[in-house]
């Protein structure tokens, strides 16, 4: 699906499900924006779950990866794991596009609500969840490990009610005629 990502002069982006020829491309994109990025074996573990886990992959115009993230299905309710963006294109709506497709493809699933963990200092990140109707709903102490040996704490943010007509509109979902 190609989808053009909002908010200011955004690169049109092509969505597709992440394959195993993708792994040292996210790994790349991981260790661009994140201090510890996933292994190359647990991204391809990730893999081999798919009815278990969403993960996807954002190309820009010339089939370059420019960002991805990640669904992990836990009983009836959706976990994000991960949502990178290049850092030269952050800020212009690939995040939102690929945070949407995450909470559709819950939806899709019939999952009932969605969790996701931030580092607290993250504000842009936590802004971008917030517009998604994602609430704080507590702290994980240290839950971030740097290669330095230094911690952060982790905003443990939740929706609930993936399905209710608001959280919908947030996607850009059409309603229902009873959803109205």
């Amino acid at each position: 699906m190609t989808v053009a990502a909002p908010r200011r002069t955004a690169p049109e982006v092509t969505l597709r499900p992440m394959a195993d020829a993708d792994v040292d491309a996210v790994r790349a994109l991981d260790a661009l924006v994140q201090p510890t990025p996933w292994s190359e074996d647990f991204l391809r573990g990730q893999l081999a779950d798919p009815d278990g886990r969403t993960l996807l992959v954002a190309e820009g115009a010339d089939g370059t990866p420019v960002g991805h993230a990640a669904l992990v299905v836990v009983a009836d309710e959706g976990h994000v794991t991960s949502i990178a963006v290049d850092p030269a294109l952050q800020r212009h709506g690939i995040g939102a596009t690929l945070l949407a497709a995450l909470c559709r493809d819950a939806r899709d699933r019939g999952l009932t609500a969605m969790t996701l963990e931030v580092r607290t200092s993250n504000e842009a990140a936590i802004a971008l969840y917030r517009r998604f109707g994602f609430a704080p709903a507590g702290v994980r102490p240290g839950y971030y490990t740097d290669p330095d040996g230094t911690t952060t704490d982790a905003l443990v943010m939740w929706v609930h009610d993936v399905d209710d007509p608001a959280f919908l509109r947030t996607i850009g979902e059409p309603l229902r005629e009873d959803q109205h």
